[in-house]
């Protein structure tokens, strides 16, 4: 996979267990992805201008479904539960994914077209800006003894790194020395709450 850099690096993934995850996140060093949490498929995207993408009507954008808020809180609650420090919380603008971030109830949200739908990347320059600007944060250092929580799409983790996650997935990725990221875990939100409970035991 071409990274940040214009290198390419083979060996992207580098799976740890869930204990050794779990002691990494605790350190900071880290971004973690999620793709927004589960939608009501019902409901279909229209773009027609730029901007039409910030609505939260489920009649103009795709939204969370009831479900999906409940999953989101009890990520953000077993994140806590887990002692993981998050530092800077970024989320693509669509009504989804600043809901998913919100609803994790972690700190406060900051928007970021870095990671906008891929589907409207004809606004900021086309796909391949979208992947680079994907890549150059996800390589990007947090804050000592932090991680860094993104919140965005499904298909810009597909187009920008080696996997694509399902609904509510988080992906953890960890800044290399050379301009890129290797993957180090994923876990579904049935694995957070897996893992906090285990923990508390």
């Amino acid at each position: 996979m071409v990274l940040v850099g214009g290198y390419v690096n083979a060996d992207t993934t580098q799976y740890l267990d869930d204990k050794a995850l779990i002691t990494a996140l605790r350190q900071g060093g880290f971004n973690l992805y999620f793709r927004h949490e589960t939608t009501n498929w019902t409901q279909i995207d229209q773009v027609q201008k730029r901007d039409d993408w910030l609505s939260c009507y489920g009649n103009k954008i795709r939204q969370l479904s009831e479900a999906g808020r409940k999953s989101a809180k009890a990520t953000g609650n077993a994140i806590k539960a887990l002692g993981i420090p998050i530092g800077k919380i970024m989320a693509s603008p669509y009504c989804r994914t600043m809901e998913t971030a919100r609803q994790m109830g972690l700190g406060s949200v900051e928007p970021s077209n870095e990671v906008i739908n891929m589907r409207v990347s004809e606004y900021f320059g086309g796909p391949a800006a979208i992947v680079a600007t994907a890549q150059k944060l996800l390589a990007t250092k947090p804050a000592a003894g932090t991680n860094n929580l993104i919140v965005a799409h499904g298909n810009v983790a597909q187009a920008a790194t080696p996997v694509y996650p399902g609904e509510g997935e988080g992906v953890i990725f960890r800044p290399d020395a050379i301009g890129g990221f290797v993957v180090v875990g994923r876990l579904t939100p049935a694995d957070w709450v897996r893992l906090a409970q285990a923990a508390n035991q």
